[in-house]
């Protein structure tokens, strides 16, 4: 059996980790080198990297940024904001990354999601979801939430699958930042749909929450943000709580 993982989201803005609720009031959080530094000896899986205000901005991801974190971690790097090109994806490759995310720019050119599959491997290229549940419809949303889509969620994420993707970063803008919960219904569905892994991002708030996500919501891994920086869950903690909930994971 595959082993479930845990996954801190370092959320940057100006250099800065940042962490706010639906996807608006952000407060500082830490360095982000301090912080991917302590995660990597604490337990983590893997660590994910966002350049939240890339894309809005029209800029790239922080290359020298993401250099330095990778310098100070062991484990795997995904790291998204910005990204829309081959070569935007070969110079975080080369700066340190072991995998990309993208997000918007996969909705606005999807062959790009083929053609980055191609050049690097499929187990190289996250597809992150940001998707808003709006009178009962999962929906697809861009620009770090801030522009609605009409595109519905399941029907994306198995267009992505079909286009290369090696996983899919499914964050519920309901549930962000709430600490409520995941979102396990639409991640049931999207586990049972598509057969690449699928990480449950957005609520996290105790420990229980992932221990729901793992069984309910049958994720393959676990992304959060602030029960993390702001130390309301030890990752060493919650993996031993998970094993005693019969979550394999590794300790």
């Amino acid at each position: 059996m595959l082993t479930k993982r845990i996954i801190p989201c370092l959320d940057i803005k100006d250099g800065r980790t940042v962490k706010g609720v639906n996807f608006i009031d952000l407060r500082d959080a830490g360095d982000p080198v301090e912080l991917a530094e302590i995660y990597a000896r604490s337990g983590a899986d893997e660590l994910v990297f966002l350049d939240i205000s890339a894309t809005e901005e029209k800029r790239k991801t922080l290359a020298n940024l993401v250099r330095r974190v990778a310098e100070k971690v062991n484990i795997p790097f995904t790291v998204g904001g910005g990204i829309s090109s081959v070569e935007d994806v070969d110079i975080l490759l080369k700066n340190g990354a072991d995998k990309v995310s993208i997000n918007s720019s996969a909705v606005k050119n999807p062959d790009l999601i083929n053609e980055l599959a191609a050049k690097f491997g499929s187990q190289c290229i996250t597809v992150a979801i940001d998707a808003k549940q709006v009178n009962g419809e999962w929906l697809v949303h861009l620009v770090g939430g801030k522009v609605p889509t009409d595109i519905n969620l399941f029907q994306w994420a198995k267009e992505v699958e079909e286009r290369g993707a090696g996983e899919i970063l499914f964050t519920s803008m309901n549930n962000d930042g709430t600490k409520e919960g995941f979102a396990n219904e639409a991640l049931a569905v999207l586990s049972s749909e598509l057969n690449i892994p699928i990480i449950a991002s957005g609520g996290a708030g105790n420990m229980q929450h992932f221990c729901d996500t793992f069984i309910e919501g049958k994720a393959d891994a676990a992304l959060a943000a602030s029960v993390f920086h702001f130390k309301e869950i030890e990752i060493r903690d919650l993996k031993e709580e998970l094993r005693r909930n019969g979550v394999e994971v590794r300790l």
